[in-house]
């Protein structure tokens, strides 16, 4: 069948979205509303898929070019004849998607878009719910964000939830001994402030001074940059902080398995895959309480929650794991089991060709 995937740009996520569609032998049109604003993933699109050429794609979404973003959408379907739109986020794709009056719609929550920009304002929330009762079917990665698009309208009875896994191939515990005498703490979300990247420096402050042997692995970067940074700084202990940047899919696995204890201090989730990656290399995790984590790990089994948001629980909570480090590996092998039951990109992309066949199906007899 014929399948615009229609998303924000072109990140790890949508590689393997459009690596699955296209393996199952779909015919797949991937269209951007963005295009690469910030650039998160370094393979190329997957083979047989066709990148579209519209008036979006070229720089970041504004609410006065949604008319003319909605006609040429309308453009892209007359002349593509898709038998299905996979689109998403909710507010930007999805909305744009529902807009151009075409069905049947497979809108996919990010997470994000139902966990934190529903609540920017009532537009914002208006166009949540516009969208989730006029589209066809709806899936995500949580029950907490499917709960919140019945919530907004959504019909509980289209909605489909599964984790969207890793590689777990790629993503493997580590075939070396960590050094004994060092611990080390590894975090690689995004330095935006939903992420609480500086709850973790200011949790790290308080453990450096309590452990002069525990270090801090940080990837990625954003606009907290500075804050974080200074907070690390002012702390004294900026020079037990490797900052590693943006690190490609290739490499990464490597430092997951760097590291001793993967945390993750998110104040809004789905499920994330970054700690699905962390689960799969065999590391214990300690994740903020929110729904979304709660769903992945079980105190003192694969790992420990802490309080969102409270850097005094968090350091706590590090400096617990770090005195009962002979118990690591074996919560750790507790995490990879959990992987391998839940996390399995390979199985989870069924569900997603399970959607497209009932969506199809239901739409030719109507």
């Amino acid at each position: 069948m014929k399948i615009i995937y229609f998303s924000l740009g072109y990140s790890t996520h949508d590689y393997r979205f459009l690596k699955s569609i296209s393996e199952g032998g779909h015919e797949v049109f991937f269209v951007q509303l963005e295009g690469n604003t910030r650039q998160v993933e370094d393979r190329s699109v997957p083979p047989n898929v066709r990148l579209v050429l519209w008036k979006g794609g070229r720089e970041p979404f504004r609410w006065i070019n949604l008319a003319q973003l909605v006609l040429d959408f309308q453009r892209l379907t007359r002349e593509i004849k898709p038998d299905l739109i996979h689109a998403g986020p909710i507010q930007t794709c999805a909305f744009i998607a529902v807009l151009s009056g075409f069905r049947p719609i497979l809108t996919m929550s990010w997470g994000f878009d139902l966990m934190d920009d529903v609540h920017r304002n009532k537009w914002w929330a208006w166009v949540t719910r516009y969208t989730l009762k006029r589209s066809t079917f709806f899936t995500s990665d949580a029950n907490v964000t499917r709960d919140k698009a019945v919530a907004y309208g959504m019909n509980p009875e289209k909605t489909v939830v599964f984790p969207w896994g890793v590689d777990l191939e790629h993503f493997s515990p580590s075939s070396f001994i960590l050094h004994p005498s060092s611990f080390t703490l590894f975090c690689n979300r995004a330095w935006e402030s939903r992420y609480g990247v500086d709850v973790l420096a200011r949790a790290f402050v308080k453990v450096a001074q309590q452990n002069e042997n525990v270090n801090l692995i940080l990837l990625n970067g954003g606009s907290q940059g500075n804050v974080i940074r200074q907070i690390l700084q002012n702390g004294g202990v900026l020079d037990r902080v490797a900052f590693v940047g943006h690190v490609s899919q290739t490499d990464l696995p490597h430092w997951y398995q760097r590291a001793d204890l993967y945390i993750s201090p998110s104040h809004v989730d789905g499920s994330s895959v970054s700690l699905m990656e962390a689960l799969a290399c065999g590391l214990p995790c300690l994740v903020s309480d929110i729904p979304a984590n709660k769903e992945w790990v079980v105190d003192d089994e694969n790992g420990w929650l802490f309080r969102d948001g409270d850097a005094n629980h968090l350091a706590e909570k590090i400096l617990a794991a770090i005195s009962q480090r002979e118990k690591l590996p074996e919560i750790g092998e507790s995490s990879r089991r959990l992987a391998e039951m839940r996390a399995d990109w390979k199985k989870n992309a069924e569900a997603l060709m399970n959607v497209y066949r009932s969506l199809i199906k239901s739409d030719s007899h109507l």
